[in-house]
């Protein structure tokens, strides 16, 4: 029997979506965590900004060793965030509001006090014992295969109750599901249809491509220890040193993704974005996106380094044009795992004019944009003293890598309250989880709401303006040709082009345009400055930009 589908508005394909890390957003009670009833007093000021939608990182059940990612009870909101009526209420002022609520969703493993873990250690013949994946140790005790974690070190843990090897992709107290036992997925999918049916218009889902792994556990090809001409390769975490054929992206992944599509398509109006870490994000990207049967979109970490010049954006873009055959991407440029971009792309004093043109791009691309909270502040990375960590990354792979506390500190609201307006005034209050940030001081959402010029008030004015060009939300993607400080494209609809033009450096440029790029009209009214328009070219000052509609 064919599944019915529900109708689909499309709101995602080319909808802004606004990344809020629950534990940093806003304390509602003063325990110093950010909370459920925390978002939803300040999710007027999200549905301000102009965006469509919001994406919840996970307020589950969670022991917290890697702060929600590790979950305990996939169907019940963790008492440090509130409870499911919160949520409930979280759900109803955002769509009061006409914003979307995405909800993270980290199926390939889960927390080992998860009642699933806790039962399938317990013995080798229990109804849960192939729920996770268990491997017997060699005849020198060693791990199964040469897998590696990402947090570092095998990814083969001993457990002395069934003595044998558990798989963990990440830290030992995240154990990886098997989802080769069509009772795991049965299991998660119901997880998954839990929250559709309180609700949610979509999931962001974690580690979309390491749901399934090699079944013959066979050892990862070596890639090699770091070298100049592989700068991709980290020479702090050897997990890089291996291609990671084997340990995930495996071909059964894309047969639960159709399963999870045929569950999301029976609710209207949902979509799915998935986080893609692979030897070859954009191409796996580009599989997982296309026919219409698997996500509607996902991310990669590409635009999340510190490469952004004229010539690495026109690469990356065009390689993805080649071989994405209809596949839609997010487009991100900060979260919850990597440094914030004003720092990767600025410096330690970063220009406004370049966070501004990184806005102006990331917001013309053919495909979703993703805003991590606080982007639109322009918030720059949190230098976090060792003694203040909390990321168990961080703390393992101290010093050279300082972890992903820098960009989780908490959101600064009011300029002149000692802790920024994260707990509520007038009342006593907790430390915060993080260290608020004086260099973010400044930088407040009340100091920038007062100041026209601000980059908040740019990053309102360009959202507002974009809804009202349909070739920036729907159009086609044309690259123009490369050049060494330029990077420019048209975006084009039935009945209109809208020319971007984008100088990623710190010095003057002059672009000269195509000869079937006639400009009809600069469009100065997007708020994008530093371009002087002549007939057949144009004069950029440094991260200067321009938006134009074309003949």
């Amino acid at each position: 029997m064919q599944i019915q589908k529900a109708p689909n508005d499309n709101w995602w394909r080319g909808g802004v979506i606004y990344q809020i890390y629950p534990r940093s957003f806003a304390d509602s009670n003063g325990d110093g965590i950010g909370d459920l009833p925390g978002i939803t007093a300040h999710l007027d000021y999200v549905a301000s900004l102009g965006v469509d939608g919001i994406w919840l990182s996970p307020f589950f059940k969670s022991p917290m060793k890697d702060f929600g990612y590790d979950i305990s009870d996939y169907c019940d909101v963790d008492p440090m965030f509130g409870t499911l009526a919160d949520f409930k209420a979280l759900v109803d002022r955002a769509h009061a509001l006409g914003l979307k609520v995405m909800i993270d969703q980290v199926l390939s493993h889960s927390a080992d006090q998860h009642p699933w873990f806790v039962e399938s250690r317990a013995s080798k013949d229990n109804p849960k014992a192939d729920w996770y994946i268990w491997a017997d140790a060699k005849d020198d005790g060693n791990p199964p295969n040469n897998w590696l974690s990402i947090f570092g070190g095998s990814a083969w843990q001993w457990d002395t109750r069934r003595c044998q090897y558990y798989m963990h992709n990440f830290l030992t107290s995240q154990p990886d599901l098997n989802f080769h036992n069509p009772e795991v997925q049965a299991a998660l999918l119901d997880t998954v249809k839990f929250w559709l049916d309180l609700g949610v218009d979509g999931y962001r889902l974690d580690t979309v491509n390491f749901y399934v792994h090699d079944a013959q556990l066979r050892d990862n090809p070596p890639r090699g220890r770091p070298t100049s001409e592989d700068p991709a390769v980290n020479a702090v975490n050897p997990y890089g040193w291996q291609w990671h054929k084997h340990d995930k992206s495996q071909p059964e992944n894309l047969d639960f993704l159709r399963k999870l599509r045929s569950l999301v398509d029976q609710y209207p109006n949902t979509t799915m974005v998935g986080e893609i870490g692979d030897d070859d994000g954009l191409a796996r990207l580009a599989e997982y996106t296309r026919g219409g049967d698997k996500l509607h979109m996902a991310y990669c970490f590409d635009l999340l380094g510190a490469e952004h010049s004229a010539g690495f954006l026109h690469r990356f873009l065009s390689r993805f044009q080649s071989i994405s055959e209809g596949g839609w991407p997010c487009w991100a440029l900060s979260n919850h795992d990597v440094p914030r971009f004003a720092t990767r792309w600025g410096g330690a004093q970063p220009d406004a004019a370049l966070l501004k043109l990184a806005a102006a791009m990331q917001l013309s691309l053919r495909g979703s944009p993703c805003i991590y909270q606080g982007d639109e502040l322009g918030l720059p990375e949190v230098a976090i003293a060792y003694e203040d960590l909390q990321d168990p990354y961080g703390i393992t792979m101290w010093p050279e890598f300082k972890g992903r506390d820098g960009c989780r500190t908490p959101m600064p609201w009011v300029q002149g309250a000692p802790d920024l307006g994260f707990a509520p005034a007038g009342k006593a209050h907790a430390k915060p989880w993080l260290p608020v940030a004086e260099t973010h001081r400044q930088l407040a959402v009340d100091a920038q709401a007062a100041a026209p010029a601000s980059l908040l008030q740019y990053y309102r004015h360009l959202l507002h303006w974009r809804k009202t060009q349909p070739a920036l939300l729907q159009g086609e993607m044309q690259l123009l040709p490369v050049h060494a400080q330029v990077f420019a494209f048209v975006r084009a609809t039935e009945g209109a082009r809208v020319l971007c033009v984008f100088n990623f450096s710190d010095q003057l440029a002059h672009y000269d345009l195509p000869s079937d790029c006639k400009v009809a009209q600069h469009l100065t009214d997007s708020g994008l400055t530093g371009a002087t328009l002549l007939a057949d070219c144009v004069d950029l000052a440094p991260w200067g930009g321009l938006f134009a509609r074309l003949t």
